[in-house]
């Protein structure tokens, strides 16, 4: 309730960014030009949103986990964090990967074989957290321990799934998203007409997550 009448940033109008905060806040029972401002910052990194924030431009914004830990535990600067999108109802799309469905007819064992890859990295990701510090120490230059700790819970056990499936709910949030705002031919589509989860179900099958998850 300590939103009304303030100014909260959203990234640029119709991103991700935007049409999550307007999820969160309708989920909240706020309306944006009615209960308060939502304006386009022009910053798509949640990190210089909230810097905004200290300037004193905007009250509220999103920002990732990984920013918030680094301006607040290791910065010291000081934030009241709201909760997570989820805490609004708003459910993430994490794991998520797009291709056509002729690519995945042509080459569906080269399919497969990236997400036995795919899959087989997330678990080795989530039982060697040294390698995957070494890979953030080479390719993300950060050698902060609380900062690799934070980065590392943040994707490997709050983020990512152990089995990579689609969230439905938040493919449908943004399907109903781009119907509303620039896409109209696909109001009434359902997120089971645009997700393939065979090759998932397949690799299930075949005992190959119960082979990684006994590693």
């Amino acid at each position: 309730q300590e939103l009304k009448g303030k100014i909260v940033g959203s990234s640029r109008f119709g991103s991700g960014t935007d049409f999550m905060l307007r999820r969160m806040l309708a989920n909240i029972g706020l309306v944006p030009g009615k209960d308060l401002s939502l304006i386009p910052t022009g910053f798509s990194e949640g990190e210089k949103r909230m810097l905004m924030i200290l300037q004193g431009k905007i009250d509220a914004t999103l920002g990732e986990a990984d920013a918030v830990f680094r301006l607040v535990e290791i910065k010291g600067q000081k934030f009241t964090v709201l909760g997570d999108s989820g805490d609004f109802g708003v459910p993430r799309a994490a794991a998520d990967l797009i291709t056509t469905r002729p690519l995945l007819k042509d080459y569906r064992a080269r399919f497969k074989n990236f997400f036995m890859a795919y899959c087989e990295a997330i678990w080795m990701g989530r039982k060697n957290k040294e390698l995957v510090y070494q890979a953030y120490r080479k390719y993300m230059r950060i050698d902060d321990p609380r900062m690799l700790d934070s980065i590392y819970k943040n994707q490997f056990f709050d983020t990512i799934p152990a089995r990579p499936y689609p969230n439905e709910e938040a493919v449908q949030m943004q399907i109903d998203d781009l119907a509303s705002a620039v896409a109209p031919k696909l109001k009434g589509a359902k997120a089971q007409e645009f997700i393939d989860v065979t090759i998932l179900k397949e690799l299930e099958n075949e005992g190959f997550f119960a082979r990684l998850e006994k590693q």
